[in-house]
């Protein structure tokens, strides 16, 4: 198993530098600056490095920009890269884009954050690359690395913001329906959670913040159990199957760090007769990402509520901040969103959706 996974990833190496090297980059569109930096009348080459392209947060952040280049003209050009969510594939992405001289704006969504991204910056730093690091943030950035480069951004979503609005929405369900959520009348919120990868901040954020919201609303809370799930449907589908039929009787809601895993246990339990439209036979599920099959479930009845990371907001910030950046600014003044002391790092916020 490990040497065919060997193979795919020498595989897929090979491809990216083929794809680098002669210009065969898929996924090319065109955007306008409102800056007037144009690389001596050429076109912005921005290199997007995604840590994969199957989780629906970042085809959504795709598909935003692509709506950005139909309003606009041929000024920049978008280049996206699959890392698979494999480090040995994406470091070899960065460093083929680096050595290959076309690249003006880098974009990374890393694949490894047990660690700040030292080297990456050193390696940018040494060709004088503007980069930005978007939506997966390392478990720890530390400032000297944040200062050794002032052409170096953060842009990520406010996980702790985001933890409370799901928590929030729970309270007031709970207020609201307590009779109906509350099946063995103990005045406790019996909790199942679903969590990401458990090295991610998004994750660590999320599940914490989401509890704390709801004690802190005066509700006490059990948790029945935590699963890693790692963002996947089917992981959560089939862990659901063993959680249910252990505390099926003790599940009173649950929370999703995404919405993914959120379907998937919706799934399992709409085979066991429960979360199909009856309010008396279903088991409120919260999730994260707003995706079109959370939205349809919602308005279903079948999906409690989810909350919206907008990728509309990060590919505009992405956007803004590169032709900044491409202009000389290396000063970002955060005129509508969380910033930490440094100015570098943003945190775009969430919002419950309306579905």
């Amino acid at each position: 198993m490990k040497s065919i996974k060997n193979m795919i990833i020498l595989i897929v190496v090979a491809i990216i530098t083929i794809e680098v090297f002669i210009g065969a980059v898929p996924s090319c569109f065109a955007l306008k600056s409102n800056t007037g930096w144009n690389s001596n009348g050429k076109p912005i080459r921005v290199s997007v490095v995604f840590y994969r392209f199957d989780d629906p947060f970042v085809s959504l952040v795709k598909q935003s920009f692509e709506n950005i280049q139909s309003k606009n003209s041929d000024i920049v050009s978008f280049n996206f890269y699959d890392s698979k969510n494999e480090q040995a594939v994406q470091n070899h992405t960065i460093d083929m884009l680096l050595e290959s001289g076309n690249t003006d704006l880098l974009v990374l969504s890393l694949v490894e954050l047990k660690h700040d991204p030292k080297e990456i910056i050193n390696k940018v730093k040494e060709k004088n690359i503007p980069v930005i690091f978007v939506n997966r943030r390392p478990i720890k950035i530390s400032s000297s690395v944040i200062e050794s480069y002032d052409k170096a951004y953060y842009i990520f979503t406010d996980s702790e913001q985001g933890g409370r609005l799901q928590g929030k929405i729970l309270v007031d369900m709970w207020n609201k329906n307590k009779d109906t959520i509350d099946k063995n009348k103990d005045n406790i919120m019996q909790y199942v959670m679903f969590q990401g990868d458990p090295d991610n901040m998004e994750t660590i954020d999320r599940t914490k913040y989401s509890i704390m919201a709801i004690e802190d609303a005066g509700i006490k809370v059990e948790n029945i159990a935590t699963k890693v799930c790692n963002w996947e449907e089917d992981t959560a589908k089939d862990t659901m199957v063993a959680l249910f039929t252990q505390y099926s009787n003790k599940i009173e809601v649950i929370v999703s760090n995404n919405d993914a895993m959120a379907l998937g246990a919706i799934e399992t339990l709409q085979k066991f007769g429960y979360n199909k439209g009856d309010k008396t036979k279903t088991i409120p599920v919260v999730g994260v990402d707003a995706i079109l099959k959370a939205q349809d479930f919602i308005k279903k009845g079948f999906m409690a509520a989810t909350i919206v990371q907008s990728p509309d907001i990060m590919a505009e910030t992405i956007y803004d901040i590169g032709m900044q950046l491409l202009s000389g600014n290396t000063r970002y003044e955060c005129p509508r969103y969380r910033c930490d002391e440094s100015g570098r790092i943003i945190y775009l916020p969430f919002y419950q959706c309306v579905c």
